[in-house]
């Protein structure tokens, strides 16, 4: 019997071992757990994944697009005269909007790079993504704080079970912005709409 072409079978693999993540925790993943929660032989997980690390690195590259792909798709980020601080702040709010699940599936995946260090170039690969799209705005170092406080303010709602607080968000963020305007790569000083906080 000829067997069956499915070009989707590595994609359907990789969301298959976000759910069980998802639903098990990172200790519930095997390549037998996630070929039976993508109704797949074993083989496939392995043919397509040869070790746990090579499916939780393709898993952890998958969640971080989630949040880079709202980012993309704000028009304000690419705006000199908007406010920076409310709008990174009213994405955080989207962010957590989609579901405390998501973020926590995401957060754990992110984190599990502290023990696998084959995680840890696509744990950065987040913060690198996300400071590039900032940085045309705010210059590197700024870029970097700011990508630094918004993943403090994540963990902290994750961890505490507390609520996001987009007016608190938008006040520290806008305080990382208002120390000061680090020279753009044009050489100019970011606008001063990009540092209000109020």
């Amino acid at each position: 019997m000829a067997r069956r072409y499915d070009p989707e079978r590595r994609s359907r693999i990789i969301d298959a071992a976000i759910r069980v993540v998802g639903e098990r925790g990172i200790a519930g993943l095997s390549h037998r757990s996630v070929a039976a929660e993508a109704d797949v032989p074993l083989g496939s997980t392995t043919y397509h994944f040869a070790s746990l690390d090579e499916l939780l690195t393709a898993a952890l590259r998958r969640t971080n697009e989630n949040f880079a792909a709202v980012m993309r798709g704000s028009t304000a980020l690419a705006d000199p005269d908007a406010d920076l601080a409310a709008e990174l702040a009213r994405l955080l709010g989207r962010y957590f909007a989609a579901g405390r699940g998501r973020a926590e599936l995401e957060y754990e995946l992110y984190l599990a790079a502290l023990r696998r260090p084959a995680l840890r170039p696509v744990a950065a690969e987040w913060t690198d993504a996300t400071a590039a799209l900032l940085q045309p705005c705010t210059g590197p170092a700024t870029a970097r704080a700011l990508v630094a406080l918004m993943d403090g303010i994540c963990l902290q709602v994750l961890l505490t079970g507390g609520e996001y607080d987009e007016a608190y968000a938008r006040e520290m963020l806008g305080r990382v912005l208002g120390r000061g305007a680090e020279p753009r790569p044009d050489g100019e000083t970011g606008s001063p709409g990009r540092g209000r906080s109020g």
